[in-house]
């Protein structure tokens, strides 16, 4: 048998396999002119069409907020999202967000990859700064889901964490998956964990710190915070998963964070119309200078 229906439009296509199926529920798939269910197996010979329909309304009001643009052009807007900066709305944060801003600055963003989250095709959490792409057109944002589906974008982040981390260079490897007794957390050990790897690199020994340059191999929601708390050396000034790290920093005289020190540095990808490599690097903010110093490779 051949593969799903929805696992076989999702990989030609780059959309999400939540998104294919909500486009083959609503009639959007046909294999030989007619429509089946995304369980459906793809036989070879079969002749698979997909339409994509017209953007829907949105029905979020666009906002004024400022943008700290890197880069933009007719395809896609690179962005240096500030912490503290939600990118999609979401239970409990329903204005504000990253996309209430792109939708004042860009006319035709509303309903690119969808209503909720039109032109994301990944995000930061609300408190880590840094480089963000987003899509302004559908064949930018299936380009650039599809990339970071099959992991060809580059990551790069720098995190401050406590504690000194012997290896100068290392690698962890540590499937993630959402904590059964709690779903806002993610863990590494869970039952049902996808694969997720991360390579650090030492920059900077400080006292009671480290400064890393970490690559992401994976993309897993929370992967970095997840796998440094692994090793015993969570992010400065996480909150979720700095435990006794964080409870004992709030005893000490040490300086006092407002966030997690987690800074999304460098992406890389191929461009969605020419093809061309590009990379972008986000400023690394204030706030994180003041506690690492210096930056450079």
């Amino acid at each position: 048998m051949g593969q799903r229906l929805d696992v076989f439009v999702s990989g030609v296509s780059g959309l999400s396999r939540a998104r294919v199926q909500r486009l083959i529920d609503d009639g959007h798939v046909l294999v030989d002119g007619r429509t089946q269910k995304a369980r459906y197996r793809v036989d070879a010979g079969e002749s698979i069409q997909l339409h994509l329909p017209p953007a829907t309304p949105l029905e979020l009001t666009p906002e004024r907020v400022p943008l700290d643009i890197l880069y933009e052009d007719d395809d896609l807007i690179v962005l240096n999202k500030p912490a503290g900066m939600v990118v999609h709305p979401g239970a409990g944060r329903r204005t504000g967000t990253l996309v209430h801003a792109l939708l004042a600055h860009c006319e035709r963003l509303p309903g690119i990859g969808g209503v909720e989250r039109p032109g994301i095709v990944h995000r930061l959490d609300r408190d880590t700064s840094g480089v963000l792409v987003v899509a302004k057109t559908e064949v930018a944002h299936q380009s650039l889901s599809g990339q970071f589906k099959t992991r060809m974008v580059k990551k790069r982040y720098l995190a401050l964490v406590h504690g000194d981390v012997r290896q100068e260079q290392g690698r962890i490897e540590a499937a993630i998956g959402r904590r059964e007794h709690d779903r806002k957390r993610m863990g590494v050990r869970v039952r049902d964990g996808r694969e997720a790897r991360t390579v650090y690199r030492v920059i900077r020994r400080l006292p009671g710190m480290t400064l890393l340059a970490l690559d992401l191999e994976t993309g897993r929601t929370h992967q970095i915070r997840v796998h440094l708390a692994h090793i015993g050396h969570p992010v400065v000034g996480d909150q979720v998963y700095g435990g006794r790290r964080e409870r004992r920093r709030a005893t000490l005289d040490e300086p006092s964070v407002e966030r997690q020190m987690l800074h999304a540095w460098r992406l890389g990808f191929s461009h969605p119309t020419s093809g061309a490599w590009v990379e972008f690097t986000a400023p690394i903010p204030r706030d994180f200078l003041s506690l690492s110093g210096p930056v450079s490779e």
